[in-house]
C-alpha cells in the first residue's frame, strides 16, 4: 500500500504560484519569481526546440513538484508476516556506573564482572522478545538512549554487548535513567509499556528523586520492574556507598505497579530474566507490524537532475 509520511507537505505545492501572483512587482521585478542570475540570464536567451515555448516553463514546475513530493515522504507500506507485533514497548534502563566493574559474580564457574553477567542475561532476554518494540537506556552520571525504540531485537542485543563502563560518567543517576525511559514511552500508543530498571548502587546524581519518577510512571500507566544487583545493601550494617539501594528500587517498582527483584548471583539474575519474560509474555500478538520502504529518494533524485539540466542549459552559448 502506498502512503505519505508527511502528507501536509503537499500544501507547499502552490507556494511558487502564490508568490508569483501576489508578491508586489517592486519586490520581485516584473512580478515573476526571483531566481539566480546565471539561470535567469540563460533562460532569457536560450533557444532551441528542447526548451522552446511551454517546455521552458514546464521544467521548473516539474522540478518543484518532484521536490515537494520527496519532502512528503512517499513510501510503500506492507505488513511483515515474520514480525507480528505484541503491541508492547519495553525500555531496558541499565546502570553502567563504575561499581559494575566489581568481580563478585560468576560466569561458567569463573569470577566475572557484574557487567558481564548483566550483558549475558540481558542479551538473551532481548533476543527472546520478537514482536516487542525494545529500547535501551544506559545511565551512570548521565543517561542517554543507546538504542531507539525498535522491533530489531538483534540491534538492541548488539548495543548491550558493546556497552562500556564509564561512557557517561561513573556515578549513578537512577532517576535520570528512569526519567529518560519514561519520556520516550510517554509518546507511545502501545497498550503495554514497561521499563526494566537495573542498578547496583545508590542514586548519587540527577535532580529528581527515583520515587518521584516512579509516581510519574504510575500516572503514565508505565510499569517499572526493578532489579537490585549486588552482594550488600545500603541499609546493611557497615554498608558502603557502593552497596545497592534495594529499598529505593523496591519502592520504585511498588509505586509504579511493577515487581522488584533482588539479585546476588548470576543464577539469581537468570531467574529474574525468566520471571520477567513470563510476566510480560507476548503470546497474544497483534496484527503484523508494518514495514516501510521509503521512496523519497526517487523524486528527490529527479529534482536534482532537473536542477542540473536547468543549470547546464543556462550556461549554453546561444
Amino acid at each position: 500500500m502506498f502512503s505519505l509520511a508527511s502528507p501536509l507537505a503537499l500544501l507547499l505545492l502552490p507556494l511558487p504560484f502564490l508568490v508569483a501572483r501576489f508578491m508586489p512587482a517592486a519586490q520581485s521585478g516584473s512580478g515573476a519569481m526571483v531566481v539566480p542570475l546565471t539561470i535567469a540570464g540563460g533562460l532569457g536567451t536560450m533557444g532551441g526546440a528542447a526548451i522552446a515555448g511551454a517546455g521552458r516553463k514546464l521544467l521548473p514546475v516539474l522540478l518543484w513538484l518532484a521536490l515537494v513530493f520527496a519532502i512528503a515522504g512517499p513510501r510503500l507500506v506492507s505488513p511483515s508476516p515474520v514480525l507480528p507485533s505484541s503491541d508492547r514497548d519495553i525500555v531496558l534502563a541499565l546502570d553502567l556506573s563504575g561499581s559494575m566493574e566489581r568481580e563478585d559474580f560468576e560466569l561458567d564457574g569463573k569470577p566475572a564482572r557484574r557487567l558481564d553477567s548483566v550483558k549475558r542475561v540481558a542479551v538473551d532476554f532481548v533476543r527472546g522478545r520478537a514482536g516487542d518494540r525494545i529500547g535501551l537506556v544506559i545511565f551512570s552520571e548521565k543517561a542517554f538512549f543507546a538504542t531507539p525504540m525498535t522491533y530489531d531485537v538483534e540491534a538492541v542485543a548488539r548495543s548491550i554487548e558493546q556497552a562500556t563502563i564509564g561512557i557517561s560518567g561513573r556515578s549513578t543517576a537512577i532517576s535520570d535513567g528512569l526519567g529518560l525511559a519514561l519520556k520516550r514511552l510517554e509518546a507511545s500508543s502501545s497498550a503495554s509499556r514497561v521499563v526494566i530498571l537495573l542498578s547496583d548502587g545508590v542514586n548519587t546524581s540527577g535532580n529528581v528523586e527515583p520515587k518521584d519518577a516512579a509516581k510519574l510512571a504510575r500516572e503514565l500507566g508505565v510499569r517499572v520492574h526493578t532489579i537490585a544487583m549486588g552482594i550488600r545493601e545500603a541499609t546493611d550494617e557497615g554498608g558502603n556507598r557502593d552497596a545497592v539501594d534495594a529499598e529505593t528500587l523496591r519502592a520504585v517498582a511498588e509505586l509504579s505497579g511493577g515487581t522488584s527483584f533482588r539479585v546476588r548471583t548470576t543464577a539469581d539474575l537468570e531467574a529474574v530474566g525468566q520471571s520477567i519474560d513470563a510476566m510480560e509474555a507476548n503470546g497474544n500478538l497483534a496484527p503484523p507490524a508494518e514495514i516501510y520502504r521509503d521512496l523519497w529518494s526517487y523524486p528527490a533524485g529527479a529534482a536534482f537532475l532537473m536542477a542540473l539540466f536547468l543549470l547546464f542549459l543556462s550556461r549554453r552559448p546561444v
